[in-house]
């Protein structure tokens, strides 16, 4: 939440029929009102749950070490479960979450996505 950059691409999107599967912010939150709540699929942390976790020390390590599922998926993304002819394609994916911050919070949203 808090990152919208893709905005007219989702508008168009929804123009078009598509439901959109997204982040309560920008655009989406003036597609929902158009569209109604049945045809738009939000899901993640408010802008204001976003800041708050930052402010409390957000520690993607920690959801990644308490979340047996969410391990599985990163393990299998890191160890080449996706990519068998390139095993360390993912690699920077899994860096960016585990040891680079995890800036967009994907971690933090995994259990309200899944």
């Amino acid at each position: 939440a808090g990152m919208e950059a893709s905005g007219t691409g989702n508008m168009k999107f929804a123009l078009n029929g598509a439901l959109t599967i997204g982040t309560l912010d920008g655009a989406n939150i003036e597609i929902r009102e158009q569209v109604g709540q049945d045809n738009i699929f939000i899901f993640g942390h408010t802008v204001d749950e976003i800041e708050e976790v930052r402010a409390q020390g957000y520690n993607p390590q920690e959801i990644y070490e308490s979340d047996e599922e969410l391990k599985q998926v990163i393990d299998q993304i890191h160890e080449g479960y996706f990519s068998p002819e390139n095993p360390e394609l993912f690699h920077p994916i899994t860096n960016a979450l585990l040891n680079q911050g995890d800036y967009f919070m994907v971690l933090a949203d995994y259990r309200k996505y899944v």
